[in-house]
């Protein structure tokens, strides 16, 4: 792994080589995982002196291409799928006996400066034992480096010593090369103890508030002023406590709430708002964070309980509504910075639209407090805290279910933590530049840095000159920066490993990155405008971003020829889910449109077991099913009979209505009055009184399956399907609700199986890794006697790694 480090922006190299010391063909896999925030730009795979190179397409043209070769049976899949940090690429390829395969993959990324340094990430798993393993960073800051350390998550005592850190003046050095002894997990183990994250920290030294760098006709200002007095700053802390944040989620929260209290300075001001079906304020207005005030506050903290709906804007609004009278009232200090903090775990389903709740958000705030977003778990939706934060100054973070969620809530909480400047504005010669990155920014956080580039059109600028003006503590300040044009070049060129005309690439970067964010609130016109610029640029610098792919063509005697690797999007929802049955084995089909494709489970358990299919809280909708057996089974030990769903019981515990369904008959329960029906009956229930109606939700289709009845095996049932899932709430669960929100996967290489005709592959779902098969399963609701042939792709073991939890989770007592 190769690192070149030049003024923040990060050249990487991974490199993998590999032969085939056997007499027989074989799979050589190169897998690697790479920072969320980087760019791909090549990948190459040279076999026996043949190179293959990828070649960046936009993503269109990318996915007819793989299409076409989906249609051959040759894909090797998605190469790309997405992790809490990273993003995985993975592709393989067949190597002939006694030959030699090198992988070659290259990203960009900018390093962004938090808690006053700067971090490269690097993800090192090489699942074996490597010959030559090497890891070597060149950092070079024509600022000069202050400090510089390496660590990595795997790094034993005796690895310790084997990590070089070096830096002088301008330039830095880290190295880490083990040899195959030093990784070995015991003396004549054959496994490694390479496996975890190594990470790079570095600072520049900062003598001046800014710094200029001109190169080539593109200028970077970094600005990152020490010294600078610490705004008093007031926060509402939006909480929902709604249902579905019990628990666990719950009890990280008032966690990180009570840690981020002792933090608070008493020259700030807060407040908190709570959101379930109703809002609760813990005092009418924001008030002075004095100690008395916060032990009050803490102990408001620990009495929160949940309760409710996801009543999110009622909460928000409130929050606004307070900073603004508060304002207007003159009771916040005047040279203050106001922040809105949202935690959440679901979607909003109380009160407006979401559409509508962006425009009444932003006509609120007016841009004066900015937003932050952080989105709990995988169950909501993410896209709309991104827009909700992006149009109003903030950002949204994703908050991962697991054992250290307090601890990212308090991380999060502690970059905004300190204010230094609010309103800055940066100021650049008029008629000498163009392309400005964003030169306008709501505050500015100790620790932090801004970076805006640009392009400078007057071919005859000596020096350039910026001013940057803000507010500050006691008074609004202007900082003056300039920079010669041939000083600078020449102090970039004393560095010979610079990679190509790295400002160009550090202005396209950051350009892209920020097109993106407007992108993704913009509409109509303006939305097919940037997405045609970021193309253009994206095609121009050899970036793999949300709208380009990189295709990988192997060579034509492998059985996967084509594969693709796409930039995953954080959290983007995905609408894919028309159709999602329960019937025969193997039961379970989750129809996902948007990759025109389709998964399938079986759940193995015994005749008379009842699972949960939908449970959604807010609409009070329940489905359950019940489990029948053959009507003979072999008494053969271990072998596995086939199950059936024998009947079904539908809820609706708002209206007080029961539905139970069985190959028998329909049994209708209305509050006390009980209706039977055959399946040979037309029923129309027109009666006032005995008007049945599962309200504005879903629409369920149940087939009846019927057998010869002197089968001695089939018996008769049922089979299950939902339309209009999106009309259920966003707390929807259950074996099949489960799915009724978004769900992406990734598809590895496919590759023969112990069935000839439906091939293995590894998939990549919910952060799992699994192995899957390619199969089909019937599909009854458009051909209810035959039934049509739906391809998917089969997750063995129950679901395990699909389903949220494991599928014993599901089984409940009775069909009520």
């Amino acid at each position: 792994i190769e690192c070149f480090v030049t003024s923040r922006f990060s050249h990487n190299v991974i490199t993998s080589r590999a032969v085939n010391r056997a007499n027989v063909s074989k799979e050589a896999l190169f897998d690697v995982e790479l920072p969320k925030t980087a760019f791909i730009t090549n990948f190459t795979m040279t076999i026996d002196g043949v190179t293959y190179p990828g070649t960046i397409k936009e993503k269109e043209a990318a996915q007819k291409q793989y299409q076409q070769a989906v249609s051959r049976g040759q894909t090797a899949g998605l190469v790309k799928a997405s992790g809490r940090k990273t993003e995985k690429f993975s592709v393989s390829v067949n190597i002939a006996a006694a030959s030699k395969v090198t992988f070659q993959l290259q990203y960009e990324e900018l390093l962004k400066r938090t808690f006053g340094k700067y971090e490269l990430f690097l993800k090192v798993n090489p699942k074996q034992l490597v010959n030559k393993f090497e890891i070597e960073a060149n950092i070079f800051e024509p600022q000069g480096i202050s400090f510089l350390d390496a660590e990595g998550s795997f790094i034993t005592n005796d690895l310790l010593p084997i990590i070089h850190k070096s830096f002088s003046g301008k330039k830095g050095h880290v190295s880490f090369k083990p040899t195959m002894d030093q990784q070995r997990t015991c003396v004549d183990c054959q496994t490694t103890l390479l496996s975890g994250d190594f990470v790079i920290k570095y600072d520049v030294n900062r003598e001046t508030p800014g710094n200029l760098q001109m190169v080539n006709g593109y200028f970077v200002h970094f600005f990152a002023p020490q010294n600078v007095s610490h705004l008093p700053k007031n926060v509402v802390f939006i909480i929902d406590i709604s249902g579905s944040m019990s628990g666990r989620k719950l009890d990280q929260t008032k966690e990180a709430l009570l840690k981020i209290l002792e933090d608070v300075k008493e020259e700030d001001h807060f407040n908190i708002v709570l959101f379930g079906s109703d809002v609760e304020k813990w005092k009418d207005t924001l008030i002075q964070a004095t100690p008395e005030n916060l032990d009050e506050a803490r102990r408001y903290v620990q009495s929160i309980d949940t309760r409710g709906a996801t009543n999110l804007f009622g909460g928000l609004i409130t929050g606004i509504e307070m900073l603004k009278e508060a304002q207007e009232a003159g009771t916040l200090p005047e040279r203050s910075a106001s922040l809105i903090m949202i935690l959440s775990d679901g979607r909003p389903n109380v009160g407006i639209s979401i559409q509508e709740i962006l425009l009444r958000t932003k006509n609120a705030t007016q841009g004066k407090f900015p937003i932050y977003n952080l989105g709990f778990g995988y169950d909501l939706d993410y896209g709309f805290l991104e827009k909700l934060a992006t149009e109003n100054n903030g950002v949204a973070r994703r908050i991962y279910e697991d054992s250290d969620s307090a601890l990212q809530l308090q991380d999060f909480y502690n970059e905004v933590a300190n204010p230094l400047l609010t309103e800055v504005e940066f100021k650049y010669p008029e008629n000498a530049i163009s392309d400005l990155t964003q030169n306008n920014f709501k505050h500015y956080y100790a620790g932090s840095e801004i970076v805006v580039a640009g392009r400078i059109i007057d071919n005859d600028l000596n020096s350039i000159t910026a001013e940057v003006k803000a507010h500050g503590a006691e008074q609004d300040v202007t900082y003056a920066e300039q920079a010669d044009v041939e000083e600078t070049a020449k102090a970039t060129e004393e560095q010979k490993y610079i990679f190509g005309d790295f400002i160009e690439r550090l202005w396209a970067y950051l350009t892209i990155q920020q097109l993106l964010e407007k992108r993704n609130v913009a509409t109509g016109d303006e939305k097919t405008n940037l997405t045609a610029e970021i193309l253009d640029m994206s095609l121009k610098y050899k970036f793999v971003t949300p709208l380009t792919s990189m295709v990988v063509t192997k060579p034509e005697d492998t059985v996967n020829e084509t594969a693709i690797a796409d930039k995953p999007l954080e959290g983007r929802d995905i609408l894919y889910q028309l159709l999602c049955p329960f019937d025969a084995d193997p039961h379970f089909i989750i129809d996902v449109p948007q990759k025109e494709d389709a998964l399938c489970f079986n759940i193995n358990e015994e005749p008379g077991v009842v699972l949960n299919l939908i449970r959604d809280p807010t609409t009070g909708i329940t489905v359950n099913g019940q489990l029948i057996g053959e009507k003979k089974s072999s008494n053969d030990v271990g072998s596995i009979h086939n199950t059936y769903i024998g009947r079904l019981g539908i809820r609706n515990t708002q209206l007080n209505v029961k539905l139970e369904i069985t190959p028998e008959s329909i049994t209708l329960h209305n509050g006390t009055k009980q209706m039977m029906f055959t399946w040979l009956d037309e029923v129309t229930l027109l009666h006032p009184s005995l008007e049945f109606s599962m309200g504005e939700g879903a629409t369920f289709i149940v087939v009846l399956h019927q057998s010869w009845s002197k089968h001695a095996v089939h018996p008769n049932f049922l089979g299950f399907y939902t339309l209009d899932s999106h009309r259920l709430s966003g707390r929807t669960h259950g074996l099949l609700g489960q799915f009724f929100h978004p769900i992406d996967f990734n598809i590895l290489e496919v590759h023969p199986g112990s069935d000839p005709q439906k091939p293995d592959a590894t998939m990549i779902v919910k952060n799992n890794q699994l192995t899957v098969t390619r199969g089909w399963q019937k599909d009854y609701t458009e051909d209810v006697k035959h039934g049509t042939n739906v391809p998917c792709w089969f997750i063995h073991n129950n679901g395990e790694g699909l389903i949220d939890g494991i599928y014993t989770d599901y089984i409940v007592p009775s069909l009520f």
